[in-house]
C-alpha cells in the first residue's frame, strides 16, 4: 500500500472516532466565541490560505476583536485591532510572552535560540541578546558608522550597473546582512562573496517555505499529526536538510572562535556567548551551551536580514510606484537638509517627511502581518473570556498597521499618515511593526537606524525608474513575511 493511500486511511479513521467522540467539543467555558469547526481541518475550510490573515480580519467583523479559530484540532485565539492587541501584549505582558509548540519550528529549532524558545531558556537569550547588542554598538556611533560603510559599498554597486535594469533583492539582503553580521562575526562580506550568497540562499528559501507551510493544509496536518505525516515526503524535510547546513557553517565559525578566544578582547556577540559559558557554573540548568548558540546566531541573522531588508525593497518600489513623492518630496528633503554631505540619524529630527514616508514603507509593507506566535503562559481571564494556559494566540499586526481609528486611509500608502497639519512628524500610538510587550523585536532601534541611514542614502544618490514596459505590482508575497514580488528596477545616479 502506498504512503498516501496509508495518510488517507488513518485521516477516515480519525476522522470517525473524531465524530463518534466528539472531539470538537469546546472543553472550556467561557472561551472566546468562533465559528464552529470541522472534524480534523477545524475551521481551515473558511480560511483562504493565500491570505488566512485577510480571512481573520473578515472574521472579526462578526465575532468581534477577540475571537477563536481551530485549526486542525488546537485552538487559537485571535486578537484584532490596536487597543486589543496592546492591551494583551502590553497590559498583561507576561501572560501572553509565551510561544505554542508548532511542531515544525520545534524540530528545526529544538526549543533552542530566541525566537522560538520558551520560560527561562528563552528569558536567559533575550537578556545576553539585548545586553550583548548594545555592548556591541546597537544605538551608538561605532555600529553607525560600519552602516556609512556599507552604504559606500551599496552605492557603488548600484553604481556598476550603469542605470541598467537589476533585480534587487540579493543586494539588498547582503548589505543589510553584513550590518547584524558585523556584530555576529566583526565580519563583512562582499555581495558577491558565495558564502553569503549561499546563507542568504537558504534563509530565503526557509522563509519561503515555512510560509508555504503555514499557509497550506500539510502544515496544519503536521502541526495537528506530526506523528504520522513526519516521515512523508515534503517541504519539512528540505528545511531541516537547509538548517543542517546552516549549522554546519556555524559551527565551525564558532568552532574557530573558541580557539582564537580572548576573554579580554571580545570581537563579536559569538566571543561574548563563549566567555558566558566558560564562566557558566555547570547544574541542572544550562543555558550556555553550542545548541543555543548555534541557533540564537541564525534566528538573529535571519531577523536582522530579513525584515528590515523587505523594507527597503517595499519603499524603492513605492519611490518608483509614486514619483512624485520620491523627487518632490524625499529628495528635495535631503538636498534642503543634507546636500552632498553623509546622511546621519540627527539629521532624521530634521527631516520630518522623510521621516514619515520610512514609517509609512514599514506600516503599508506590514511585513510580520499575523506577528509571530504567542502563547499564554499561566490560565487568564482576559476580557471576560477563560483563556487556559499554553493557548495559541495570534496577536493580529496586520490589523493593528490597518486600524481605520488610528490611520485615515490604511489600504494606501499615504504619509500624511505620520504627519500633523502643520507637516511636522507624529506617530500615532497604533505604528506597531516591531510587535510589543517582552516578545517585541530584540533588534528594533538597530532596524530603525539601518532604515534612515539606506533609505536616505540611496534617494540622495539615484533616482529609481521601472525598466520601460516593467508593471510594478504592489501585491505581496504572503508567506511568514510579506515581500513585494520580485522586480526590476534602474539606478540612475543624481551627481
Amino acid at each position: 500500500m502506498d504512503p498516501i493511500t496509508i495518510l488517507l486511511s488513518i485521516i477516515i479513521c480519525i476522522s470517525f472516532l473524531y465524530v463518534s467522540y466528539g472531539w470538537s467539543k469546546n472543553e472550556y467555558q467561557n472561551f472566546p466565541p468562533g465559528p464552529k469547526p470541522l472534524p480534523i481541518i477545524g475551521n481551515m475550510h473558511i480560511l483562504d490560505l493565500k491570505k488566512p490573515f485577510n480571512s481573520m480580519l473578515q472574521l472579526s467583523e462578526k465575532y468581534g476583536s477577540i475571537f477563536s479559530i481551530q485549526i486542525g484540532t488546537k485552538k487559537a485565539v485571535v486578537l484584532c485591532g490596536y487597543e486589543m492587541v496592546r492591551d494583551a501584549l502590553v497590559n498583561h505582558a507576561d501572560e501572553f510572552a509565551g510561544r505554542p509548540k508548532l511542531q515544525i519550528f520545534e524540530d528545526v529549532t529544538q526549543g533552542h535560540g530566541l525566537i522560538f524558545s520558551r520560560d527561562e531558556n528563552w528569558k536567559v537569550m533575550r537578556r545576553f541578546t539585548l545586553s550583548t547588542l548594545r555592548d556591541f554598538g546597537m544605538g551608538k556611533k561605532s555600529l553607525e558608522n560600519k552602516i556609512y560603510e556599507e552604504c559606500d559599498s551599496l552605492v557603488q554597486k548600484l553604481h556598476s550597473y550603469n542605470g541598467k535594469r537589476f533585480e534587487n533583492s540579493m543586494i539588498m539582503n547582503a548589505a543589510v546582512a553584513n550590518i547584524i553580521v558585523s556584530i555576529l562575526l566583526d565580519r563583512r562580506f562582499d555581495y558577491e562573496d558565495p558564502t553569503i550568497l549561499r546563507l542568504l540562499h537558504l534563509i530565503n528559501e526557509n522563509i519561503r517555505l515555512m510560509g508555504m507551510l503555514f499557509l497550506v493544509n500539510f502544515f496544519k496536518l503536521y502541526n495537528t499529526f506530526p506523528s504520522l505525516l513526519r516521515w512523508l515526503p515534503g517541504s519539512h524535510k528540505t528545511i531541516h536538510k537547509q538548517v543542517d547546513e546552516m549549522m554546519i557553517f556555524v559551527k565551525d565559525t564558532f568552532t574557530s572562535q573558541r580557539n582564537e578566544l580572548d576573554i579580554n578582547n571580545q570581537r563579536n556577540l559569538i566571543d561574548a556567548f563563549l566567555v558566558k559559558q566558560q564562566e557558566e557554573i555547570p547544574s541542572a540548568e544550562v543555558y550556555f551551551h553550542d545548541k543555543n548558540l548555534s541557533m540564537l546566531v541564525i534566528d538573529l541573522f535571519s531577523a536582522g536580514m530579513e525584515t528590515t531588508s523587505t523594507t527597503l525593497r517595499w519603499g524603492l518600489l513605492l519611490m518608483m510606484k509614486y514619483p512624485e513623492i520620491q523627487r518632490k518630496k524625499v529628495q528635495n528633503e535631503i538636498e534642503k537638509v543634507i546636500g552632498l554631505a553623509q546622511p546621519q540619524t540627527e539629521h532624521r529630527k530634521e527631516m520630518p517627511y522623510t521621516d514619515a514616508v520610512i514609517h509609512e514603507m514599514q506600516r503599508f509593507g506590514d511585513i510580520v502581518p499575523g506577528n509571530l506566535p504567542h502563547a499564554t503562559t499561566q490560565d487568564i481571564t482576559f476580557k471576560g473570556y477563560f483563556i487556559p494556559k499554553d493557548t495559541y494566540v495570534i496577536p493580529l499586526l496586520t490589523s493593528v498597521l490597518r486600524d481605520k481609528t488610528y490611520f485615515e486611509k490604511p489600504e494606501e500608502f499615504y504619509p500624511q499618515h505620520f504627519l500633523d497639519s502643520k507637516g511636522k512628524f507624529v506617530k500615532p500610538e497604533a505604528f506597531m511593526p516591531f510587535s510589543a510587550g517582552r516578545r517585541s523585536c530584540a533588534g528594533e532601534n538597530l532596524a530603525k537606524m539601518e532604515l534612515f541611514l539606506f533609505f536616505t542614502r540611496l534617494l540622495q544618490n539615484f533616482t529609481f525608474h521601472p525598466p520601460p514596459g516593467e508593471k510594478l505590482d504592489l501585491t505581496p508575497v504572503c508567506g511568514l513575511t510579506t515581500p513585494p514580488k520580485a522586480y526590476y528596477m534602474c539606478a540612475i545616479p543624481r551627481n
